[in-house]
């Protein structure tokens, strides 16, 4: 009795953490985790750091876990999201609520008396921008949610600077305006593919109101964008060569992927492998950009010296 109690308590938390969804958690965390060292030059403060690293991750945990209580009806509808615990029944909703709201309190109550009063407001408005204004109002309301609603995904790095700093810089803000720009394209080449179920579900996304061609054409266009906008930490000098050729490579592919599903007839597959690429696109970028940031240091404290 005591090993199925056990394994009862396993799987419940294993279907808390899945509200979570930590996959994309993970990708929160990393990109503000690269906000936080590149916002210094010199030693980290590791107790800040990693008090940070925890607060965010659960206020982004709570929002995600918000999200999928508020379209649990809507994830029912869609086979994407069907299998997710609350459509399943897997989760009683009261205690799912519960449970986000208390991850998310401990989260910014760990940011409010660890690390510092600003970061605590901005993660704040990012979680409450995802899981209120996103999801009940534009996902609902406007084909363009996801470009007005993309800043709150886009605050991590934003939030992991002002972590370190107690400041909002330049610096910070590109790195935000870098996911901003990234993720319409990211998630319009994944609406192409679920266009269908979105139009079942009664979501406005864009290819449901404005149709494919016009879709490929905003993706084509943002990814034109997108490659502008990356090339921008080596202009104002925030980043050198490695990171410039690092941006080019995966600009360059980002764009054979959007031209490619923009001349395609058939749409579904390469949306796909483009919303794929997309992720390791963003992954990829943010770590030349550290290894950009710690090899510049590195030069400087004992080459140059």
């Amino acid at each position: 009795m005591e090993t199925i109690s056990l394994n009862n308590l396993s799987i419940r938390w294993k279907k808390y953490i899945e509200l979570c969804k930590p996959k994309v958690v993970v990708l929160i965390v990393f990109t503000a985790i690269v906000g936080m060292l590149l916002s210094t030059q010199g030693a980290l403060v590791w107790q800040t750091m990693i008090f940070a690293t925890l607060g965010i991750g659960l206020a982004s945990a709570s929002g995600a876990a918000i999200n999928q209580l508020v379209e649990r009806k809507i994830d029912a509808i869609m086979e994407r999201t069907q299998s997710r615990p609350l459509p399943q029944g897997d989760l009683d909703e009261k205690k799912a609520l519960i449970f986000a709201l208390a991850i998310g309190t401990i989260g910014i109550l760990i940011l409010l008396f660890f690390v510092n009063l600003l970061t605590t407001i901005l993660t704040f408005i990012s979680l409450i921008g995802y899981a209120v204004i996103y999801t009940i109002f534009l996902k609902r309301s406007t084909s363009q949610n996801i470009v007005l609603g993309g800043a709150a995904g886009a605050a991590p790095p934003l939030l992991g600077w002002t972590a370190m700093t107690g400041e909002v810089q330049s610096e910070a803000l590109l790195l935000f305006l870098i996911i901003f720009v990234w993720t319409p394209p990211h998630f319009w080449a994944l609406a192409i593919r679920r266009r269908e179920e979105y139009a079942k579900a009664n979501i406005p996304m864009l290819p449901v109101t404005h149709g494919v061609p016009f879709t490929k054409l905003q993706i084509l266009l943002y990814t034109l964008l997108l490659v502008a906008v990356s090339i921008l930490p080596f202009v104002i000098q925030m980043s050198g060569l490695i990171y410039l050729a690092g941006a080019i490579a995966l600009g360059i592919g980002f764009l054979r992927y959007a031209i490619a599903l923009y001349l395609t007839d058939d749409s579904d597959k390469l949306a796909m492998k483009t919303f794929g690429y997309s992720i390791f696109y963003l992954n990829l970028l943010f770590m030349f950009l550290l290894a950009d940031h710690y090899t510049r240091i590195f030069i400087r404290t004992f080459i140059l010296q």
